[in-house]
């Protein structure tokens, strides 16, 4: 799956977990209005609500790690494939670094 889809696949399921969310707060309000049978079902849905994006944020959640994994994974294919350079770069790195926070 490419970046931008992943992005994309990402960018969908936190929309739909702030619709929800916003879903849910509307009836928390009307529920706490409510009272017997009508303030039941309100709890109810409110429930459900609930459960949905608790499910919307663990596929979220599965995104984001396999994301991590797969870049975790072609940053260790590089560094194996190229240690001289690899060590090179974060020399460099860890050199700008020490400047930068020297000057201060």
């Amino acid at each position: 799956m490419s970046d931008a889809a992943l992005n994309q696949e990402k960018e969908q399921l936190l929309e739909d977990v702030r619709q929800v969310l916003s879903s849910t707060e509307d009836l928390l309000g009307a529920a706490g209005d409510e009272g017997g049978e009508k303030g039941r079902e309100l709890r109810k849905r409110l429930g459900e609500n609930i459960k949905l994006a608790k499910a919307r944020l663990l596929e979220a959640e599965k995104l984001v790690v396999g994301k991590a994994k797969v870049a975790a994974k072609a940053t260790d294919d590089y560094v194996h494939e190229n240690p001289w350079k690899s060590i090179g770069i974060a020399a460099g790195v860890g050199f700008l670094l020490g400047m930068l926070v020297s000057r201060r």
